[in-house]
């Protein structure tokens, strides 16, 4: 097991260079938040822009963008009807974060073979919530793209075909190498852990609690997890997602000292702050 230390957070969050620019941080498109789920692709874009992503764009069910732009104006949106504009955005998009709050029905399996066929192996593509669900009853073929995959553990025994046991990482390992080289996957529960497809070794948090029970928490997770994707190029991928993944239990448990329960939206909220904490300039 991998310990995840100052050094690592240091070298992953960085300061900006003076001269950079929005297109520095990644161009997000976040695809999610069907009826009646629209908070959960609001609290993944919360987690995005707050953690630095440079353009995140949503694609959601129209009803749902005026409760979005209430909340984050910063990010752009249109409706998931608008299959033209799905398509160029997709040719856009550096990181593709599908599948929180999206619904297990007809619509959804279309959306997600269309995305699974669109993509490119340039592109990294997060594969979340209702996306995860609908990827282990159909079994799509896998797109070409590099692989984020973020289940809790009854999505990832739908989706592994395998009973897990936290005792014996065994398992773990033996389900992930059916998945493509260099697949990352993010295993959440009580003692989360971070894997690398074709690497015997892991991360697992040593932090967050019970205070982090509450609908919502994965969505912001993995709105972090596509910030991070985007940005910070000086550390290799898996690095980026195993320190967005420690940062979000880190900030959880810091707000737990004063609060019985987290909310997703209060971590959000903090982002900003323990990032600075923790990013140094370079000399």
């Amino acid at each position: 097991m991998k310990v995840i230390d100052q050094t690592l957070l240091e070298k992953v969050i960085v300061e900006r260079t003076r001269h950079s620019h929005k297109g520095d941080y990644g161009r997000l498109l976040l695809i999610g938040g069907t009826y009646p789920y629209g908070g959960a692709i609001i609290m993944a874009a919360l987690g995005a822009v707050r953690s630095g992503a440079g353009l995140v764009t949503v694609a959601t069910d129209k009803e749902n963008i005026s409760a979005l732009h209430s909340r984050l104006p910063e990010a752009m949106a249109f409706g998931l009807d608008d299959k033209e504009l799905l398509e160029q955005q997709l040719q856009k998009s550096e990181v593709v974060l599908l599948g929180p709050g999206l619904r297990e029905d007809a619509f959804g399996e279309e959306l997600v073979k269309q995305i699974f066929n669109s993509l490119r192996k340039d592109q990294l593509l997060i594969i979340d919530g209702g996306a995860l669900g609908i990827l282990a009853k159909n079994q799509f073929p896998l797109p070409v793209s590099q692989l984020i995959l973020t289940p809790h553990q009854k999505e990832w025994e739908r989706l592994s075909g395998i009973v897990l046991d936290h005792q014996n990482t065994e398992t773990t390992a033996r389900a992930l190498s059916a998945f493509p080289q260099e697949t990352i996957l993010v295993e959440k529960g009580p003692a989360t852990r971070i894997w690398q497809a074709g690497q015997s070794e892991y991360y697992q948090l040593e932090i967050g609690g019970p205070y982090q029970a509450t609908g919502g928490m994965g969505d912001t997770l993995a709105g972090m997890i596509a910030g991070f994707a985007g940005q910070f190029h000086q550390a290799c991928l898996y690095e980026r997602i195993v320190v967005a993944t420690y940062l979000h239990s880190a900030i959880a448990q810091d707000l737990s000292k004063d609060n019985y329960v987290v909310l997703p939206t209060s971590i959000s909220q903090h982002i900003p702050l323990f990032m600075k904490k923790i990013s140094k300039k370079d000399t």
